[in-house]
C-alpha cells in the first residue's frame, strides 16, 4: 500500500473515531509512550555499560559511540583521538536518511507515493532503447534495492563515478532482474532517488535535508555532488556521530523530537522499519533504507555504512546506538560488523539485565535489626 495511502487512511480514522485511533497510535512499535520508560540506569546496567565501552575502546578502527536509552544519553565517548562532535564521513548510513527525506516529501505532496514510477521522472535520462521493465521500477523499488538495475556497488562503483552523468548510466545498467525481486544492493537506486528530489521539488537534495532534519538537530556538513550538481544519494555525506545519533532518535521516537514536533511522519518510521526484502551477503532483512536483524532476542533497526559508520535503534526497549569508524584501518573489514553488533547485543544485554535481588538476612542479623 502507497503511504499516500496509508497517510490518508489515518486522518479519515482520526476524523470519525478518535478512540479508536487512540487506541492504534498507543500500540505503535515506533510510539516513544508505547513502553513505560525504565528510569536511571540500576547499577547492574551501568555495569554491564562500562564493560561494553571498555570492549570498544580495545576496537582499534572504532572511532566513537553514543548510546541512549528513553531519550537520556548514557555513553558519549571519543576513542583514539576521535570526538563526538567532529563531523566524519558516514558513508552508507546516509542512505537511511534519504530514505528518510523521501518519507517527508510524499507527505508534503512532492511526491505522490512509493508506487510512483520513476521513469517519468527521469525520462530524458532513460536509454536509448530500454528494457521495458524499466517503466515498472518505482520509488518504493528504489528504496528497497529492487529495481532490478544491475548494481553500481562494490566492483562497479569505481566505473560508475567514473562516468558523466551518474544518473544516466544508473539508469543505463542492465536489468539483471524484474522490479520488486531480489535485492540488488545499489548506490545508484539512492542516487537516483537524490535526483529525484531535487527535481520533483526544484530545490538540492541537501537544502531539504537541513530544511527538514535540521530542527531535530540533524545537521550535515557536507555531501559530495554528481558531475550534474546532483547530491550523491546513499554516500559521501559528513556529520557528526552527534547529529547521527539524534536522527536514530529521531526515528525511535517516531519520527518526533524531544520536544515533540513531527518531522518523520510516523506512519513513514513503520513503514520503513517493515520487512521488503533479504539481503544476500548477511540474510538481514531490509526496508527503506534499514536493515534489520535480531540481537539477544530483540528486534533491531539499523543503518550501515562502509567500515562500521553505524546507527542502530532498539524500539521496544528505547535503545539508540550510533558508532563512527576508521573506514581505512585494516580492522574494519571482514567481521568488523559483526564485531559492532556483538557489542549492541551485550548493551541490550546489559539493559534487560535486573539487579540480583539482595539475601535475605540471617537469623542473627535480623535479631541484630
Amino acid at each position: 500500500m502507497a503511504f499516500q495511502r496509508t497517510e490518508t487512511q489515518l486522518r479519515s480514522m482520526r476524523n470519525v473515531l478518535p478512540l479508536a485511533l487512540a487506541v492504534l497510535l498507543l500500540a505503535s512499535p515506533v510510539q516513544a509512550q508505547s513502553r513505560p520508560a525504565a528510569g536511571p540506569p540500576t547499577s547492574t546496567e551501568a555495569s554491564g555499560t562500562a564493560a561494553v565501552v571498555a570492549r570498544a575502546k580495545r576496537l582499534p578502527a572504532l572511532e566513537t559511540l553514543i548510546v541512549g536509552r528513553d531519550g537520556t544519553v548514557l555513553v558519549e565517548k571519543g576513542f583514539h583521538g576521535a570526538a563526538t562532535s567532529r563531523a566524519t564521513n558516514i558513508k552508507s548510513a546516509s542512505k537511511s536518511i534519504v530514505a528518510a527525506l523521501v518519507g517527508i516529501a510524499i507527505d508534503k505532496g512532492i511526491l505522490s507515493g512509493t508506487d510512483q514510477p520513476i521513469a517519468p521522472l527521469l525520462a530524458d535520462k532513460l536509454p536509448p532503447a530500454p528494457d521495458h521493465r524499466i517503466r515498472s521500477i518505482t520509488i518504493g523499488h528504489l528504496l528497497s534495492m529492487q529495481a532490478g538495475l544491475d548494481r553500481t556497488s562494490g566492483p562497479n562503483y569505481g566505473a560508475w563515478i567514473a562516468s558523466r552523468d551518474w544518473v544516466r548510466a544508473a539508469l543505463a545498467r542492465p536489468m539483471v532482474a524484474d522490479p520488486g525481486g531480489e535485492m540488488l544492493y545499489s548506490t545508484g537506486s539512492t542516487h537516483l532517488l537524490s535526483a529525484i528530489l531535487t527535481r520533483a521539488s526544484g530545490r538540492p537534495t541537501l537544502a531539504l535535508a537541513r530544511d527538514w532534519l535540521g530542527p531535530a538537530g540533524i545537521d550535515i556538513a557536507a555531501w559530495e555532488r554528481d558531475p550534474q550538481g546532483i547530491h550523491l544519494g546513499g554516500n559521501q555525506m559528513a556529520m557528526t556521530p552527534k547529529s547521527l545519533f539524534r536522527f536514530g532518535e529521531l526515528y525511535r521516537n517516531g519520527g518526533r523530537t524531544p520536544e515533540g514536533r513531527q518531522i518523520v511522519p510516523e506512519a513513514w518510521v513503520r513503514e520503513s522499519w517493515i520487512k521488503r526484502t533479504t539481503t544476500r551477503w548477511s540474510g538481514d532483512d531490509y526496508g527503506y533504507g534499514w536493515f534489520g536483524l535480531s540481537l539477544a532476542g530483540h528486534s533491531v533497526h539499523y543503518g550501515w555504512g562502509y567500515g562500521g559508520q553505524m546507527i542502530y535503534v532498539v524500539p521496544d526497549l528505547g535503545l539508540t546506538v550510533a558508532m563512527t569508524s576508521d573506514d581505512g584501518a585494516p580492522s574494519a573489514r571482514n567481521g568488523y560488523k559483526e564485531d559492532l553488533h556483538g557489542l549492541v547485543a551485550d548493551l541490550i544485554a546489559a539493559s534487560t539485565a535486573q539487579a540480583a535481588p539482595a539475601a535475605a538476612p540471617s537469623a542473627a542479623g535480623a535479631e541484630a535489626l
